[in-house]
């Protein structure tokens, strides 16, 4: 089906990266599959120290001379699907289809973050037409849960001169700048107790949510489903002798949280009066985000209690308390630039285990005297309910080279391509150039790619004729850039 889209070389690539599962943390398959593509290609391929995989391409006929070029691109994905989907991200295929003009996969991401990149370095190291100087792809590993590949880079070790960053997803747009980011979690000391007796146990259950990249679609104003569930929590606990068994929402720190289950237990004689009483409430909150959320549901399942315990009252009271109180969303706007979000926050992930909960967390900012302001109203809100707060996997920003002559370059053929420049951008999320950099601090670096909507969701979608845009650009470029 992908090999008839042009161009038809890349997608022929990008079909068979969907055909190999590669997580985070999962990707020596695909990187396996890399390294014998270059064996058939007979072209030059080691990996380094931190498992990034470089492959490189002899300049074509005449441009031996020209400054050597890297297109960058990661080989892991962020792995989420659909409520009902049994997919098994460390064993099935993904399963692309095609609907107006876009490429979806069926009920889970479709990794086009970033494996269009990385189909488009292949289709480079393997075209026959391409005009380029001395080539080299590199293909770091786990960009998605903490960068390692790009942190782990060894300087020395690329020749080239130019790093193309083909991981951004908006067509007509050149990015020379992003935030960097730190993770942050809090742990908070639970003590339970044995269930009230004539207890009947429920499942409430927040879903439906679009979720999304938790820099890209922070300022969307989407529903976070930790904070939608705690709210509920809080509420019902104010009319019902509500017992708190397990609560657990999110998965990535990199994605907004899109469902939350929490399991409770409420007296039975109660049952139909907490039934009425969460409907008032789940039709307030279906209004509150119909328009950013059309299908948020809530939904309430009777679940059998076999020995649980419950939290103790303040532990109930300080979970609930923290999840709400912690920052998520914008923190601020950059104040140079434009509608674009300097900082924020992503709630990522609540899990409860037996004698504590864990609250994950990304923060991202452009600046990092801001992004430390933030840890520390983190840890303001969260100290207070007897939280232990951690911060680190701290990655830094890349700062925009706005005179740089590969950014004029890459103006200049954008013009001729599309009769109009590109619009030059910061983005509020973490791409790797700002940790490139540090190993390489004279390069000269821009990033750009096709199309691609709802990252980090089930909903992922690349757009067709992008990526033939795209591929038609990338060529270009490396032409005006070998001349």
């Amino acid at each position: 089906m992908l090999d008839q889209l042009e161009p038809k070389l890349l997608w022929h690539h990008f079909a068979q990266i969907c055909r190999i599962p590669h997580p985070s943390y999962h990707e020596e398959a695909l990187i396996q599959q890399l390294e014998a593509f270059a064996e058939q290609q007979q072209l030059e391929h080691f990996r380094d120290r931190a498992g990034n995989l470089i492959i490189r391409k002899p300049a074509s006929l005449g441009c031996e001379q020209a400054p050597g070029v890297i297109l960058q691109s990661h080989v892991d994905m962020v792995p989420q699907k659909t409520d009902d989907s049994g997919h098994d991200f460390q064993r099935d295929p993904i399963q692309p289809r095609i609907v107006d003009g876009w490429v979806h996969a069926t009920d889970t991401t479709l990794g086009a973050d970033n494996g269009i990149g990385v189909a488009a370095s292949l289709a480079a190291l393997e075209s026959t037409e391409l005009r380029h100087g001395p080539l080299e792809a590199l293909f770091t590993i786990n960009e998605e849960s903490g960068m390692d590949g790009a942190k782990g880079l060894e300087p020395g070790r690329l020749q080239g001169e130019l790093l193309l960053n083909l991981d951004s997803e908006q067509e007509g747009e050149l990015y020379v700048g992003c935030a960097g980011g730190i993770d942050a979690s809090a742990r908070l000391p639970l003590q339970r107790q044995a269930l009230n007796p004539d207890q009947t146990g429920l499942q409430l259950i927040v879903r439906g949510l679009a979720g999304g990249h938790s820099g890209l679609d922070i300022h969307l104003g989407r529903g976070n489903a930790n904070q939608l569930l705690a709210g509920l929590l809080q509420q019902l606990g104010q009319q019902f002798e509500l017992q708190l068994i397990d609560f657990r929402g999110g998965t990535l720190r990199n994605a907004i949280s899109r469902r939350a289950e929490a399991l409770i237990a409420v007296p039975s004689s109660q049952c139909e009066q907490f039934r009425a009483a969460l409907e008032p409430l789940k039709q307030k909150l279906i209004e509150q985000f119909q328009q950013v959320e059309p299908q948020l549901a809530i939904g309430l399942l009777e679940e059998p209690l076999d020995n649980e315990t419950a939290l103790d009252a303040d532990s109930y009271q300080r979970l609930i308390e923290a999840i709400l109180a912690c920052p998520h969303g914008v923190e601020r706007m950059h104040p140079d630039l434009d509608g674009v979000v300097e900082t924020s926050n992503n709630l990522a992930a609540v899990r409860v285990a037996e004698q504590s909960a864990e609250l994950q967390c990304l923060a991202r900012s452009a600046i990092e005297a801001q992004r430390d302001k933030l840890c520390q109203r983190i840890s303001q809100q969260l100290t207070p309910f007897g939280a232990d707060c951690h911060f680190d996997g701290a990655y830094p920003g890349w700062s925009p080279q706005l005179n740089s002559p590969l950014l004029a370059t890459l103006q200049q053929v954008h013009q001729q391509q599309f009769g109009q420049p590109a619009e030059v951008m910061v983005i509020h999320a973490g791409l790797e150039c700002g940790l490139l950099q540090t190993a390489y601090p004279n390069w000269q670096m821009i990033s750009f790619g096709p199309t691609i909507r709802f990252p980090h969701s089930p909903g992922e979608k690349v757009e067709i004729a992008s990526v033939e845009r795209f591929w038609d650009y990338l060529g270009a470029v490396l032409k005006a850039l070998a001349d």
